[in-house]
């Protein structure tokens, strides 16, 4: 054999040994393991979370406000099948699938937990080091034949495991703001139950289903270990999404963080992620007739909110009569709920045990800029 490429196979092989094999997935339709370990999508190993083979990282516009937490979103396909493309929906995953995503919050040197703004490029495809996170949980959706089915586990002390805790759990966190205050607060785990509740998306048959991989979500670029690409057309050319068209136009919400973003179109993406899997004609908020599900709607109509009095009265309202009052925050019963931790009042109602802070004041922002008012009858 020629030399030269006896050097090269040999500086092959070098390469190959050195670069860590990856955790293969396996994908259980029936039984629910012990250990979020058993299902190789991410596993915490020499000091990092890496992930599994075939696991790809996404990232979503405008994220869900989860107690300031960040998350590590992954996707699973198995080999040879494709997620469909939906221009409304989220993908149409085949069974074998598994969605997974990981709640854990930065910290420094001592361990203090910090509150820091998500970017959405913490992982950037290459591993959560582990020495810089603390890992709270994940949470793990399988298609099975049935259906989806939600499975939450939580990170042991040691960060070495997550243990399936179908019941939930509560830890007391303490988190260190960019000001330089604390916040201590409890931080929810929800159990399956509770997973179920929000990602019911229809309120009478109790199905459910994922709600971040929609193309208005995903359609934006991410930082992948081999560069930057269109989140879209990067699964596409794994060959795990089919139907796409690169050369469609393609629903997008916007990043809510954007101040070069219209305020209205900032607003609609932070509501829809946070309200809309409930407020929609389907979903577990259908008898509100209020829906934030469909950003770039005209925010006019009688279901949007503007001038709309409750459906049900109580102490949700807080006194106040409209949905929205075009002009003032403070008296629309949408901002009022967004701003209470009360567990009588806040919205949304499972997720959060603090408040957004950021993107209360961005609803403010939006509901002072419109004009008009409403009538009050009698």
């Amino acid at each position: 054999m020629n030399q030269k490429w006896v050097l090269l196979i040999g500086v092959f092989l070098a390469v190959a040994a050195c670069s860590p094999a990856k955790q293969s997935v396996s994908v259980f339709l029936e039984e629910n393991p012990a250990n979020l370990s058993n299902w190789g999508v991410v596993v915490a190993k020499s000091g990092s979370l890496a992930l599994g083979q075939d696991v790809v990282p996404y990232d979503l516009n405008t994220p869900l406000f989860t107690d300031a937490a960040h998350k590590l979103r992954t996707l699973y396909v198995p080999p040879g099948t494709s997620a469909t493309y939906r221009t409304g929906q989220a993908l149409d995953f085949p069974v074998g699938s598994v969605l997974s995503k990981t709640f854990y919050y930065p910290k420094d040197d001592t361990g203090q937990l910090l509150s820091t703004q998500y970017t959405g490029d913490d992982f950037a495809g290459e591993g959560l080091n582990l020495a810089k996170v603390r890992l709270m949980e994940t949470r793990i959706l399988v298609h099975r034949e049935a259906g989806w089915v939600a499975l939450p586990y939580i990170w042991n002390e040691a960060q070495t495991d997550a243990v399936l805790e179908r019941t939930g759990g509560v830890q007391s966190l303490n988190l260190q703001l960019p000001d330089g205050g604390e916040q201590s607060f409890a931080y929810v785990i929800p159990n399956a139950n509770q997973c179920a509740g929000c990602h019911a998306v229809n309120a009478t048959t109790k199905q459910i289903a994922p709600i971040g991989p929609a193309p208005r979500h995903l359609n934006k670029t991410y930082p992948y270990a081999n560069g930057e690409k269109n989140q879209l057309v990067h699964l596409a050319s794994l060959e795990v999404l089919a139907g796409f068209n690169p050369a469609e136009k393609h629903p997008r919400n916007a990043n809510w963080r954007d101040e070069a973003a219209l305020l209205e179109d900032r607003a609609a993406a932070y509501l829809d992620i946070n309200c809309g899997h409930c407020h929609n004609p389907q979903g577990a908020a259908d008898t509100s007739a209020l829906y934030l599900d469909l950003p770039g709607d005209d925010y006019t109509g009688g279901n949007s909110g503007l001038c709309k009095p409750p459906v049900a009265a109580g102490q949700g309202t807080g006194g106040h009569k409209f949905d929205i009052v075009p002009g003032q925050a403070e008296a629309s019963i949408l901002w009022y709920r967004m701003d209470s931790t009360n567990p009588a009042v806040m919205m949304p109602e499972l997720g959060r045990s603090t408040i957004d802070h950021e993107g209360v004041a961005l609803i403010a922002n939006w509901i002072n800029a419109m004009q008009g008012h409403c009538k009050i009858e009698g």
